[in-house]
């Protein structure tokens, strides 16, 4: 995907198992959808916490938060329950979402992307960050790309 892209439509479950429908967002808020690799990992924690202390601001920017990974709901649920997160986490644990939005994979495909999109109001990528080392830039770069 690239800056200008339309954003796919898609459908997940999130942490609390309910169905989370991109076409009920897109062109009502600011998306930032973030993909990350893994629950429970170090870099992953920090990103999601990120959001999570950052999300009222979002929040107030019209824009929602979704977090997505190949770990299933009930890690999810885990995963958010431990850090008490604020906005959706998708499962996607056969990586459809994640192919559609063409997210790379490292180290020989075995370590998932981290990147995050975010979708202006007429539902077009406007900001893409894909950093897997640095997980904090990527909730400044969200706010900024939203802001601006």
């Amino acid at each position: 995907m690239k800056i200008g892209d339309i954003c796919p439509e898609f459908e997940g479950i999130n942490q609390f198992n309910q169905s989370i429908r991109s076409k009920e967002l897109i062109r009502k808020k600011y998306l930032v959808i973030f993909f990350y690799p893994k629950d429970f990992t170090p870099g992953c924690t920090v990103e999601v916490c990120g959001f999570r202390d950052n999300y009222e601001q979002l929040k107030a920017l019209n824009c929602e938060v979704i977090g997505i990974s190949a770990d299933s709901v009930s890690r999810h649920h885990s995963f958010s329950q431990k850090y008490n997160l604020n906005y959706h986490l998708l499962s996607d644990s056969k990586k459809e979402i994640r192919k559609m939005f063409k997210v790379p994979t490292h180290l020989f495909g075995i370590i998932p992307g981290r990147v995050t999109y975010v979708i202006d109001l007429e539902g077009k990528i406007c900001g893409i960050n894909n950093s897997l080392s640095d997980a904090h830039s990527h909730i400044k770069f969200a706010i900024n790309s939203v802001k601006n």
